[in-house]
């Protein structure tokens, strides 16, 4: 009998040790560090707003379909992947989000890039906000970008699915280049990345640019080196694309004076577009989160098999 007692007390100490150890793991803090310090959280947020495109497309990444997105028109236009969830509602402008009805929807956490840097005080009224500022001079944007989702997914409990994502990212490159490489068995032509601006003028990608950054994973160098800048990009007159004797010349979709663009004397004049060396990207969001690398090396891809069949 006194056996039996003291088996039962030691059954209740092993029962009571696992409750406190799993209160202990669904009621830990979470701790990241965003731009602006280290923020805690008492439990993984569940209601997720999402102001900026460049973390919808991360939180969507990770499984998770935010209550709350900017410009949904025009993210299908020109950031396309991921899809958008049919659940998130659009939350007006990504400069200027509604904050009533942000309110009203009464989210967990608030993510915010750099566009709304200075409307933090007035979010954290709402909620608690976490913010990115990815894109900048003094480090490397891709970089970065890789961070951002990794603390993005602490945050959000989903560590797992972001490193395996990254993994499968970088089998992803590897395929890329070797299609490419069959592609061009001369080797593999430099190539520039650009948008245009209007018919005269075009925002060209350079050193720190998310398109080149991909360009690179491909194995491929550029056609027009540019120095580095915050954003990666450089707003140059169409003329100076001249400078590109050999070379591919990519640019992204979309662009609305395409058809204006294809009777210019000018355009038709350069040398990469009399060689055929030319191509559309289609849709692709460049500045965008960690696994917009990938859908930008799928896309210039795409676009550069077309130029070796041309």
């Amino acid at each position: 009998m006194l056996m039996l007692f003291f088996v039962s007390i030691k059954r209740l100490a092993v029962f009571g040790s696992l409750v406190f150890c799993l209160s202990q793991f669904v009621w830990a803090d979470v701790h990241i560090q965003d731009s602006f310090g280290e923020k805690v959280f008492a439990q993984t947020p569940v209601r997720i707003a999402v102001l900026s495109w460049e973390q919808v497309e991360n939180v969507i990444e990770l499984g998770i379909e935010p209550i709350a997105i900017p410009e949904r028109e025009a993210y299908q236009e020109w950031v396309a992947q991921p899809a958008l969830p049919a659940s998130s509602i659009d939350i007006g402008g990504r400069a200027e989000p509604n904050l009533e009805k942000l309110a009203q929807l009464k989210p967990d956490v608030i993510l915010i890039g750099a566009a709304l840097k200075d409307m933090r005080s007035k979010l954290e009224k709402i909620a608690p906000v976490v913010f990115f500022d990815t894109y900048r001079a003094d480090h490397n944007n891709q970089q970065e970008a890789d961070n951002v989702f990794l603390m993005l997914a602490k945050l959000l409990d989903k560590e797992v699915q972001a490193k395996a994502k990254l993994l499968a990212r970088q089998q992803v490159f590897e395929q890329l280049q070797l299609q490419l490489k069959e592609a061009f068995p001369l080797g593999l032509p430099k190539v520039t990345s650009l948008r245009f601006a209007s018919t005269t003028s075009a925002y060209i990608y350079g050193d720190n640019a998310m398109p080149q950054y991909a360009l690179e994973r491909l194995g491929i160098k550029s056609a027009m080196p540019l120095e580095s800048t915050q954003w990666g990009v450089t707003q140059r007159r169409l003329k100076s694309l001249r400078a590109i004797k050999e070379g591919v010349v990519l640019y992204f979709k979309p662009f609305h004076q395409q058809e204006k663009l294809a009777k210019s004397p000018l355009w038709r004049s350069m040398p990469f577009v009399k060689q055929s060396n030319v191509a559309a990207i289609a849709s692709t969001w460049t500045y965008g989160g960690a696994m917009s690398l990938q859908y930008l090396a799928q896309s210039m891809t795409q676009a550069l098999l077309l130029v070796s069949k041309q």
